[in-house]
């Protein structure tokens, strides 16, 4: 298992210490996370599972600074988060476009919203969107896309900001199977030659294990971790990862899939 704390006497890019979410309404107290503690290092691709409410989305909202935990402390790069930055940026689960705006129009909305140079931005989502196989649709409109076209789109708007960490809230979840699967392995791919670190929030063990250098797994409300899990597989030379149609096809798959369905499932029966 990999350290989760600071790596080689390096800070990590994000990390949370002791963190703690509880939700107040008139209902009562909602407690969604409990002693929330890990890093990720500049450059990791990490995966965080668990079961429906179990918090997962919330620690994204946290490392985002759209929420502030009631207890403990978000840092990235060092520092702690005290609101929205530049340095992260979400995607969602629904690609969420403009319908009257043009795909390029799309892809440079953050830029936009961030007060960024357009110009700059606009030849930014270009060549993102070129690179991505939508280079002939930038002055389409987004109903003349497909979905995995559109989460295309969502991706190079995520992208065009320049942030240092993507957090991924079950991209691809609203797709069908080949869809999710072919996206899965371009997304993956384009991190890793972007070389940014990500987060992912998913409910497919599947794809948290062909996707993810490590896989975090939460425990039922309030979330804790209960493990983490190194993905490694002996068929990937060192520093190298395989893409995520061969890591379904690697004879370590199952293993890592049956460890965490079966801590999964402990969930639902305790």
């Amino acid at each position: 298992m990999r350290n989760s704390s600071i790596d080689g006497g390096i800070a990590p890019r994000v990390e949370l210490r002791d963190v703690n979410m509880r939700y107040f309404s008139r209902e009562g107290e909602t407690e969604a996370l409990k002693g929330i503690s890990f890093s990720v290092a500049a450059g990791e691709f990490v995966a965080i599972i668990g079961q429906s409410g179990c918090g997962k989305s919330t620690l994204l909202s946290l490392v985002s600074g759209i929420l502030k935990p009631t207890g403990g402390t978000v840092l990235v790069d060092g520092k702690a988060v005290t609101g929205p930055s530049r340095k992260v940026a979400y995607m969602l689960q629904q690609d969420y476009l403009f319908e009257w705006r043009t795909i390029l129009e799309n892809a440079v909305l953050g830029a936009e919203i961030q007060g960024a140079d357009m110009d700059k931005a606009r030849a930014r989502a270009k060549e993102l969107l070129t690179k991505y196989g939508l280079g002939q649709f930038l002055f389409h409109l987004p109903r003349q896309l497909s979905g995995g076209m559109r989460q295309r789109v969502a991706l190079a708007r995520t992208l065009c900001t320049e942030p240092d960490v993507v957090l991924l809230d079950e991209p691809f979840s609203a797709l069908d199977s080949q869809t999710r699967l072919a996206l899965a392995d371009e997304v993956t791919e384009i991190l890793r030659r972007e070389r940014k670190t990500a987060i992912l929030v998913t409910h497919d063990i599947g794809e948290a294990i062909s996707m993810a250098e490590r896989v975090i797994v939460l425990s039922r409300r309030p979330g804790q971790i209960k493990s983490e899990h190194a993905i490694r597989f002996g068929s990937c030379g060192s520093g190298v990862r395989l893409t995520t149609f061969a890591a379904r096809n690697a004879p370590e798959f199952n293993g890592y899939f049956n460890t965490l369905w079966q801590e999964l499932e402990v969930h639902v029966e305790g």
